[in-house]
């Protein structure tokens, strides 16, 4: 499925709290694939915005070091809920069931865990507002297709640094301590040495012998 919905995709999420996700590679699967990301300063995004530079992609949200500073004053997700109309709004309809009608309580787990004491663990409701208004830039973005065609195109460009090859090279180097070796290849008409193929002659001209006793 991943192989249809990864070249398909206009926008690929990266939405995790800023020093919540050590590093993931699907963000690098898009970006190869030409979509454009939004997301925040976390994991392997903070390396890709360094990359394309923070014109092609859509960042949002706090960075680790606004993340840590909320945690120490004591993060309170009424605050947010109490002075964004929006969100209020929202939360509140799926707190009454507006969105499931025949069982209103269907969505009471979620809005507690968001709003309860020492909810929201990954403080989405304070990344809520500052995600709407990259959304729309988004949307905007979108709708002139030649400034949305070169940014993907810049991504793709910039997504040579996640290769396979640069990364196994710095493991090598920095992790491993490991040197490559040059063992030159035979070429493919050759065949591995000292092995004959059906239908060769030997050095004598004579028909090579294969496995089975045949000429």
């Amino acid at each position: 499925m991943a192989e249809e919905i990864i070249p398909a995709a206009d926008l690929s999420e990266q939405i995790s709290l800023a020093g919540m996700e050590a590093s993931g590679t699907s963000n690098m699967k898009f970006m190869l694939n030409g979509a454009l990301t939004i997301c925040t300063l976390d994991g392997a995004n903070v390396e890709m915005a360094e990359e394309v530079g923070n014109d092609n992609i859509f960042i949002f949200g706090m960075t680790v070091e606004e993340v840590e500073q909320r945690k120490r004053a004591g993060y309170n997700p009424r605050y947010f809920y109490e002075h964004n109309i929006e969100l209020k709004q929202v939360l509140d309809q799926i707190q009454d069931g507006y969105f499931s009608p025949e069982n209103p309580d269907l969505f009471h787990d979620i809005v507690n865990s968001l709003l309860s004491e020492n909810g929201d663990h990954y403080m989405l409701l304070a990344d809520y507002e500052s995600y709407i208004k990259c959304q729309d830039k988004v949307s905007e973005t979108f709708k002139d297709p030649i400034s949305w065609t070169k940014k993907c195109i810049l991504n793709i460009a910039g997504s040579g640094k996640f290769s396979s090859d640069r990364t196994i090279a710095e493991y090598a180097r920095e992790i491993w301590g490991v040197a490559p070796i040059l063992a030159p290849l035979p070429h493919p008409h050759e065949g591995r040495p000292g092995t004959k193929h059906e239908g060769e002659t030997t050095t004598h001209g004579s028909p090579a012998i294969n496995e089975h006793g045949k000429k």
